[in-house]
């Protein structure tokens, strides 16, 4: 798209879409059903498939050129000026779908929802007048329900369901604004219009008991909270949640932070008091007209925010406030005792509505815990299970007074902390922790603190204040991070082990959503895959089984690129950020400082574990230490054991939210980034592969193996083929010496292909790797091409390694492919180039190759010699592998005399280098030759044993050792058919394809050392 058109696009209402200022047309139902499919991915790629599944659901699919054509419609609308064949630069085509290229600013569900973040922390932050501007402007931009002319659409159905409680919430937080601002009378009637449009709506109803109660209508506020308990009785059976109970208690008590103004900000005539609860509209303007009654001494009330995840569960409401005695106040129904509010009695928690499922080892420890400890802290990231856990553990113990538990997570104001509990512990309401722990007194009891991650400071001061003068009382709490208090013991919950109890728990749940199923083998195998690229968290699990009712195990698998879209559930009871797993990560980005936020967002373009070097190299947030911690703190890295230096790790749902998050414009400067950092890392590193450091060296590549995959697939798709090209080149090695040569094949025919003028030097090193993992993949005519033109491209570049790495390895794979003509010639050419280079490793490796040649055309004499030469310069630099080769030529020779002992002999030395370096593919050649050996020892069962594992593992590899080594390897496979009757050979091969790669290297090295 040029940059001189404007386009936005409008799906608060009917979609629409503005060109330069002017409406534009969109077309019939099924293009705009295409464009909504792409504004909902929020420049995400969509593929086809997708697209024609959600637009024509229900319908015949139609022809590929049908949603060719909605797509070259919606083109020529959104950029008008784009010339015939030009490339798109709005919505563009990428792999197999398409996406959406667009400033989310220019969207205005995106608008919307930017304002609404900056309106709702203005509103936390104590600023109600500048949140009610924010939030009005917000608001102002709907223009009907969202997505309103594809309400039929079953594909944008939970996007208009986000949207609208977004729209909701934010309607909230600008009454509660107003509230808070003095504006309470004027109030009433819009939450009376909304409560009415929205009767289940608990916040609605707070804020309007609220503002009736600070214009002086004490008895309508009451009113309005029995109404709200009446409805949710007759609608749904259940009681209010504490929210609005806690209102109703501090209404009866006539408590004077109802009429407080917002923390540091006094307004004339006001009474002041600390901060309010953001969301929950406390702390406007009092006139003397509205002062607290007289008699009312109680220092706060014991209300939360009523944010709309506010869980929803009955807690024990006092009578009445608590008698002069103990609390001092005198109200009208203030007749409880405080003696007989904290009676022992058992507990409030609620009981469970499924079983759990694992979890064993994590009870018993937090249990073990709760005996030596009196406060333990469950961390780890949302949906992870911490309630749960938290909560079973509790129903475990033998308390006869409680456990009590003390839901916070609809809770924004740290000052009712103490009230909150209060209330959960059948206490008279109270603002004061002080005062809390003079009505616990001497009760020995457990507590759990459920979500204290938002009011965290706050928390952990009034578990400090509690634990230190009660001393019979026990606090078990979660949160996303530890509260940091003396003598807390920190426990991570871990997720679910993917094969075992998070297929479990799917089964389970997808059974009950579908009663009789139950799964087959091929579908145990998609739902352990399933669950592990879940995590393993049970929230997710979880609502990916609640979409069986609807779609198949395979279809739920498939669709866990959009994860976001597809894991959400509408299930009663369960708190609204656990209703979309998007909306659990969301809950923890929220709390994030801005850097954090930052860090977060820019660390989702890693594709797996990282260390600090690489997070700062990766982001643009400086310094990074501060904010990684902060995110480890908060579970949303976790540190992988045992690394060091400390490697880090997102879960692959959480790295896709903190990806998603990123705008178009920004995530493509941090794949950039990423891009740099990966080549940067991998050339470093290939100079020094061939080296005494070279095992150690591909370890480490091997680690950040996924990240090299996602620097080739972003440099593809922004078109970098240079940059891919130079990727494989530095990769090459670690490709040949570790084994998964099909993906470095992939790869380079990719780059090789994107990139066709590339300068000749960087296409010589893709092209010489991909000649020799052509020859591991056993294809040596296309081995030995490839090879020949990448030694011309490199003397055209002036790159003499390059040239005579190529021109030796041609030799070889020429005469290998039947093509001896000149190869003798061509290797005397790459030793002679490798020595004008003076780099000793290539040196050896130029001579063994030249070797391994001679022993080929038949000149063992030259053969022996010159490989004695390639281990002397082998051994001299440390560039074992060359070494090895030319020892594994040796045993190749020696078996052809006859003599497998001798030859198993040099097998031992050259296996235990290759199981130092992960060597792969040598291993599984020398494995190969080894069974020849041991048929000339006299051991064919053995022999035809390995043969099956060299074949089984070879085939998960690429690597063919009877294909790779055209000549000998043939030989070598008959040899040890031949020793045995064709069943019996069948027979000890079948065992051999089960074993793995470690025990087929026990079994080998068992042999070759005679036992």
């Amino acid at each position: 798209m040029g940059s001189a058109v404007d386009v936005r696009l409008g799906v608060l209402g009917p979609l629409r879409a503005e060109v330069d200022g002017r409406e534009a047309p969109l077309g019939g139902p099924r293009q705009r059903s295409v464009l909504a499919t792409l504004i909902i991915a929020r420049g995400a790629v969509v593929t086809a498939d997708r697209i024609v599944s959600q637009v024509w659901e229900g319908s015949r699919t139609p022809s590929p050129t049908t949603l060719h054509a909605c797509v070259s419609g919606l083109r020529r609308v959104l950029e008008p000026r784009r010339a015939a064949r030009a490339p798109a630069g709005l919505l563009v085509r990428e792999g197999p779908g398409y996406a959406l290229r667009i400033d989310p600013a220019a969207v205005d569900a995106e608008e919307f929802a930017e304002l609404a973040v900056r309106g709702r922390r203005a509103l936390d932050a104590g600023e109600p007048e500048g949140a009610q501007e924010l939030l009005g402007r917000a608001l102002a931009l709907w223009r009907g329900p969202a997505y309103a002319d594809l309400a039929d659409a079953g594909f944008a159905a939970p996007e208009r369901a986000r949207l609208e409680e977004l729209r909701a919430t934010a309607a909230e937080d600008r009454l509660a604004a107003a509230v808070r601002s003095g504006q309470h009378g004027a109030a009433v009637g819009e939450l009376e219009a909304m409560v009415a449009e929205q009767p289940l709506r608990e916040r609605g109803w707070e804020l309007l008991a609220l503002a009736l109660y600070r214009s002086g209508r004490q008895a309508e506020a009451l009113a309005a909270l029995r109404t709200l308990r009446r409805r949710l009785a007759d609608d749904l059976g259940i009681e209010p949640g504490a929210g609005p109970r806690a209102m109703e208690a501090a209404i009866l008590a006539q408590d004077p932070v109802l009429l407080a103004a917002p923390a540091g900000r006094p307004r004339p005539g006001t009474v002041t008091a600390t901060g309010a609860a953001a969301g929950s509209a406390t702390g406007a303007a009092v006139t003397t007209g509205t002062a607290p009654h007289p008699a009312a001494a109680s220092a706060a009330a014991a209300f939360p925010a009523g944010a709309p995840d506010s869980p929803v569960r009955a807690l024990p409401v006092p009578a009445s406030p608590a008698p002069a005695a103990t609390a001092t106040a005198t109200g009208p129904r203030a007749r409880t005792s405080a003696r007989s509010a904290a009676a022992p009695v058992h507990g409030n928690l609620p009981f469970a509505t499924s079983g759990l499922v694992g979890r064993g080892t994590d009870l018993a420890a937090v249990g073990g815990l709760l005996a030596e400890h009196r406060l333990v802290t469950l961390t780890g990231p949302g949906g992870v299970g911490k309630t749960r856990l938290a909560l079973e553990a509790a129903r475990a113990r033998a308390d006869t007074d409680g456990p009590w538990l003390v839901e916070l997570a609809g809770l924004h104001a740290p000052e009712l902390l103490a009230a909150t509990c209060a209330t959960a512990l059948g206490l008279p309401p109270t603002g004061s922790t002080d005062r809390l722990a003079v009505l616990l007194g001497g009760r020995s009891t457990l507590l759990v603190l459920d979500n204290c991650e938002h009011l965290l400071p706050s928390a952990a001061e009034l578990v400090h204040t509690l634990l230190a003068r009660c001393g019979g009382l026990r606090i078990l709490a979660t949160s996303r991070e530890p509260l940091t208090v003396e003598g807390e013991a920190v426990l991570e919950v871990p997720p679910l082990p993917a094969a075992t109890d998070a297929a479990e728990l799917f089964c389970r749940r997808a059974a009950a959503a579908q009663p009789g199923w139950a799964p087959g083998p091929r579908e145990r195998v998609r739902i352990t895959g399933l669950c592990a690229g879940l995590d393993g968290i049970p929230l997710a699990v979880e609502l990916a089984a609640a979409q069986f009712r609807t779609l198949s195990v395979g279809q739920i698998a498939d669709a866990l690129d959009d994860r976001f879209t597809l894991l959400t559930s509408a299930a009663a009871g369960r708190p609204a950020r656990h209703r979309a797993l998007y909306d659990t990560i969301a809950w923890s980005d929220q709390l994030l400082q801005p850097a954090e936020r930052r860090l977060f967002h820019r660390l989702g373009v890693l594709a797996a574990g990282f260390d600090l070097e690489t997070a700062a190299a990766v982001t643009d947030v400086t310094p990074v230490l501060a904010p990684l911690s902060a995110l480890v703190r908060k579970s949303l890295l976790t540190v992988e054991p045992g690394s060091a230096p400390r490697r880090y790790r997102m879960l692959d749902t959480v790295r896709h939210y903190a990806r998603n998050a990123l705008a178009p414009g920004e995530l493509a400067r941090a794949e950039r980034r990423h891009r740099a950092w990966a080549l940067a890392r991998a050339e470093h590193d290939e100079p020094r592969l061939r080296g005494p450091q070279g095992a150690r060296l591909l370890d480490g590549l091997g680690r950040d193996r996924a990240e090299f995959r996602a620097a080739f697939a972003s440099a593809l798709a922004a078109g970098d083929a240079d940059h891919a090209l130079r990727l494989g080149g530095a990769l090459f090695w670690y490709w040949f010496r570790r084994g998964p040569v099909t993906e470095g094949l992939a790869w380079l025919d990719k780059a090789l292909a994107a990139a066709p003028d590339a300068d000749p030097g960087t296409r010589a090193r893709a092209r010489f790797a991909h000649a020799g993992l052509s020859y591991l993949a056993g294809q040596t005519v296309p081995a030995h091409r490839a090879a020949r033109t990448a030694a011309r491209e490199a003397r055209q570049a002036g790159d003499l390694v390059t040239e005579a790495s190529a021109l030796t390895y041609a030799a070889y794979f020429g005469a290998l492919a039947g093509a001896p003509a000149g190869a003798a010639g061509l290797a005397r050419t790459g030793v002679a180039l490798a020595r004008r280079t003076a780099l000793r490793w290539l040196e050896a490796e130029t001579l063994m190759v030249q070797g391994m040649l001679k022993r080929v055309l038949g000149d063992l004499p030259g053969a022996d010699a010159v490989l004695r030469e390639a281990v002397t310069a082998a051994r001299s630099c440390g560039h074992d592998w060359a070494a090895d080769g030319a020892a594994w030529c040796a045993m190749k020779t020696t078996s052809d005399r006859g003599d497998g002992a001798g030859a198993l002999a040099i097998a031992g030395d050259v296996l235990a280098g290759m199981d130092r370096y992960g060597d792969a593919p040598f291993w599984l050649v020398t494995a190969h030759s080894a069974a020849r050996a041991l048929v000339l020892t006299g051991r064919p069962e053995e022999a035809a044993v390995l043969m099956g594992a060299v074949e089984a593992i070879g085939g998960q590899a690429g690597v063919s050792p009877e294909s790779m080594d055209p000549l000998d390897g043939p030989r070598e496979a008959a040899a040890v058919r031949r020793a045995l009757p064709a069943q019996e050979y069948e027979r000890h091969a079948a065992r051999g394809r089960t074993l793995s790669r470690e025990e087929a290297g026990a079994l080998l090295a068992g042999l070759v050392a005679g036992r």
